[in-house]
């Protein structure tokens, strides 16, 4: 999960009409910056913060900087993408409803490219570029400099803004002595997508990798969200010159040096003699619709979990010598990363012998946060027969709400129609939808009123409700998830995730023939992402994946490895 920062209630819109009329905002480019025609979403933002570049200020809530955004199809240098009280924004709805003032001004061209899939549709969206899917730093995007203006809303004044600037490429990082780096072209993804795609890892070598050459080693895949590097892993002792830099989320000072220092003791830890010697991996599988795939086959994402789990896996294991069989595989992550986990181990059963699920993504889609989308028929509100209520979709630890579920879906409208914003609702629908007509994700509900598709809330269900599908293929799918699913989840979680896991915990329970012989953990008043540690804060959890689940994963191994298993060579 990847929701951005949030803070208050803003007003829902649940029909959009506006009259034309009034001042506009009038963005182009020079062909000194870009020659050729361009495809994509013009966004322009307003802030009356001088600091930082409003692009930089995008957030929900009530300190959320004025966002308007429009598609362009072949716009040519010196013509220009209008925004007038016709198009749609956000937090105000219309250009002409802005209160007057001064603003800093910014527009981004946020590039898309076109697609002809193997499915016979032509789609037009916005490539990963090396940042993950932000469109505010996807390099070779065009950006204005911020200017300061006086606009008056009803007047007729034009603004114009120049895109002047690009930005530029993200260089990959080197390998060390322990992190190595591998990227393949994917024939899978590169036949659905009808142009080559690629997918990486990064990889964490065992200490001594070198020196046992006779060593084959266990593989952990660590899912998240798209890692720059491998993270948390760190050679040198924290910078002494290090400047400060609070937590505002987790209240902790000089987090900046924890980080450090967390990164650093993981090295240390890895290194000593009795540390276990495994593989580690995270997966980079960015994709047209977000910064990772949810490591799953997808009718519009294409068949990313047939692909990272019969290409890019045998290949680093390949490389890197992985023992390569299923008994020494164990998947974890958080978040995104925690469904994931779970997703892989249920849906490849076979494939992996552990899985460490922290603070997980919707995993019974009767709790989609705080929407049934089975039983409720508006995602935004609880509705009675007099009165209704803007349903939450974000909380603190002590239960305050401070932003709700319109409000993530209206910002995600305004950065990208037809699903293209980058955003989490809008990957929630392209990896769980079927396709739509037009080639792109199938709504689950309106995005302006909240109106829920009952056909797409049955077409999640029986493909990528993770309960549900355990539930109803039990009988085959429990014996050989026996002793494997480990749920960990904070009981304030900030998403409401862990409603979806007590429902996933209820089924559990009751299994039989086989017993799930797992574990569902909660933690008390833990935000999101509590991963199971009940002596430390998620601050300092959350930063220690890759050693926390270690003895679970060791038992699991003595425990499952069949006769005649390789048990020594790596444990020099």
């Amino acid at each position: 999960m990847r929701m951005k920062g949030v803070l208050a209630l803003t007003a829902m819109v649940a029909t959009w009409t506006a009259a034309a009329g009034g001042a506009e905002l009038a963005v182009s480019f020079l062909v000194d910056v870009e020659s050729s025609a361009q495809d994509g979403r013009v966004i322009v933002v307003l802030s009356t913060d001088g600091e930082t570049e409003p692009r930089f200020q995008v957030r929900p809530g009530y300190r959320a900087v004025q966002l308007f955004g429009i598609d362009v199809v072949g716009l040519k240098p010196g013509e220009s993408a209008v925004i007038d009280a016709g198009v749609f924004g956000y937090p105000v709805a219309s250009l002409g409803d802005v209160p007057a003032g001064e603003y800093w001004v910014q527009a981004v061209l946020h590039k898309y490219e076109t697609f002809h899939r193997a499915d016979g549709h032509t789609v037009k969206l916005p490539m990963d570029r090396g940042e993950g899917q932000h469109w505010n730093r996807a390099p070779g995007n065009l950006y204005s400099t911020p200017v300061q203006v006086t606009l008056d809303p009803s007047s007729d004044e034009v603004v114009t803004l120049e895109l002047d600037r690009v930005i530029p490429p993200i260089e990959p990082p080197a390998d060390t002595e322990y992190v190595k780096h591998i990227r393949i072209q994917s024939k899978l993804l590169s036949d659905f997508w009808g142009r080559p795609m690629y997918l990486g890892a990064h990889v964490l070598l065992p200490h001594g990798f070198d020196e046992h050459p006779e060593a084959r080693f266990p593989l952990m895949v660590f899912h998240g969200h798209f890692p720059a590097d491998f993270g948390g892993f760190r050679t040198e002792p924290p910078d002494e010159d290090l400047e400060c830099e609070d937590s505002e989320r987790f209240q902790v000072e000089c987090y900046n040096r924890i980080q450090q220092q967390e990164a650093y003791d993981f090295y240390r830890q890895w290194i000593s003699d009795d540390f276990p010697r495994f593989l580690v991996i995270e997966v980079q599988h960015a994709n047209p619709y977000y910064d990772d795939s949810y490591a799953v086959n997808s009718a519009n994402l294409g068949p990313y979990g047939d692909a990272i789990n019969h290409e890019l896996i045998p290949e680093i294991e390949k490389r890197f010598r992985g023992i390569g069989e299923g008994w020494a595989r164990f998947t974890y992550g958080g978040s995104t990363g925690g469904w994931e986990a779970l997703a892989v181990q249920v849906l490849y059963p076979d494939f992996f012998n552990g899985c460490f699920a922290a603070c997980p993504d919707p995993i019974d889609f009767r709790a989609y946060t705080l929407i049934d989308i089975y039983e409720d028929s508006n995602a935004y509100y609880d509705e009675g027969p007099f009165a209704r209520t803007e349903r939450p979709g974000h909380r603190d630890s002590l239960g305050r709400v401070n932003a709700t579920v319109s409000d993530f879906n209206l910002l995600e409208l305004v950065l990208g129609s037809k699903g293209r914003s980058g955003d989490q609702f809008d990957i929630w629908e392209a990896v769980y939808s079927p396709v739509g007509d037009d080639g792109y994700p199938r709504r689950l509900w309106d995005k302006h009123s909240g109106e829920i598709d009952p056909e797409v809330a049955e077409y999640w269900r029986e493909n990528y409700d993770l309960r549900h599908i355990m539930e109803r293929d039990w009988a085959t799918l429990g014996p050989k998830l026996e002793g494997k699913l480990h749920i960990y989840c904070g009981d304030m979680d900030n998403y409401y995730l862990n409603n979806a896991v007590y429902l996933t915990e209820k089924f559990l329970e009751s299994t039989v023939d086989p017993y799930y012989a797992g574990v569902v953990d909660y933690g008390d008043r833990a935000e999101h992402c509590w991963n199971g540690d009940h002596e430390n804060g998620n601050h300092i959890s959350r930063l220690r994946y890759n050693t926390m689940y270690l003895p679970l994963i060791l038992e699991r191994i003595g425990q499952s490895a069949p006769e005649g298993a390789d048990l020594t060579s790596w444990r020099y």
